[in-house]
């Protein structure tokens, strides 16, 4: 039985233990907080509070993996949480793992292009932003011990949904003269394509794009929730939030992954929303 270590077991690493679990992989989860830890235990007997920016801390838990997958998250913090969990955090995994299949979930945002260009695995990955510089030093830690990059979109699911909460909660805002592509998958979808990952020979030392099938204009996506959910479209306007991940406007192509056979249950944002998404929200409501 194959050994996997989540180093990050959140909203998406909890995904990704489930899938695991179900191909037969024995599965220890790792988690920043201890109450976090004793809620996983429920579900998954390795369930541990580790801080893997801690060199210390990770020795303290070391054994031995098939893979290892860091897909811990800052919860929001600024630079400096970024550097400890995404950088400090792969350089210790790196180094106490050396015999494991590394994988970093990173973020499509390393990806600064601003005028809809199709993005691929090898175009320019130059933030301006600080945040995703640090990401860019962390996947080049992680492809330096040969491990794998899995560039996610911007993960939804049930029970999560930064355009529909915008929706609901009255902040969305359809800005026509700045209006942008988003590149979007779906947990689940996610967590398919990185257990595909770790079961490929041919990933090793690779950067693989994990999206949907068609990046959608944010305005589209607010106008696709309008119709569906029979409301009113959200009022036209300059928007003055600032996205942490810096402004950009791209396409993303998962067109690498499927060539691997990484086959999404969920290839639009609509299908993900109609069939996954939506139907729980209707559930809470009920």
């Amino acid at each position: 039985m194959p050994r996997a270590l989540i180093a990050g077991c959140g909203y998406f690493g909890q995904a990704l233990a489930d899938s695991l679990t179900a191909e037969n992989w024995e599965v220890e989860c790792w988690t920043a907080s201890a109450q976090s830890a004793r809620e996983l235990s429920r579900k998954h007997r390795g369930a541990q509070a580790v801080d893997i920016s801690s060199l210390k801390d990770v020795l303290g838990h070391k054994s031995d993996f098939d893979a290892v997958i860091h897909s811990a998250s800052t919860r929001g913090g600024g630079v400096d949480s970024y550097r400890r969990v995404y950088l400090d955090g792969a350089r210790n995994l790196t180094e106490c793992f050396m015999n494991s299949r590394i994988l970093f979930t990173s973020s499509t945002s390393v990806y600064s292009q601003t005028n809809g260009e199709s993005v691929t695995e090898e175009s320019a990955a130059e933030p301006k932003h600080e945040s995703g510089k640090i990401l860019r030093e962390a996947e080049n830690v992680v492809l330096a011990a040969r491990g794998i990059i899995a560039r996610l979109g911007g993960i939804y699911g049930p029970g999560r949904s930064a355009f529909l909460n915008k929706f609901l909660d009255g902040r969305a805002i359809i800005d026509a003269e700045h209006d942008r592509f988003v590149n979007e998958i779906h947990r689940d979808d996610a967590a398919t394509a990185v257990r595909l990952l770790l079961n490929s020979a041919a990933s090793r030392g690779e950067i693989y794009n994990v999206v949907d099938n068609e990046p959608i204009l944010q305005s589209e996506c607010y106008r696709w929730l309008a119709a569906k959910l029979n409301r009113p479209l959200p009022r036209e306007g300059r928007s003055i939030s600032k996205r942490k991940g810096g402004e950009s406007n791209k396409r993303v192509s998962n067109a690498k992954l499927r060539s691997i056979g990484w086959a999404p249950e969920y290839p639009t944002f609509a299908k993900g929303m109609e069939k996954s998404v939506l139907p729980s929200v209707d559930h809470e409501r009920a």
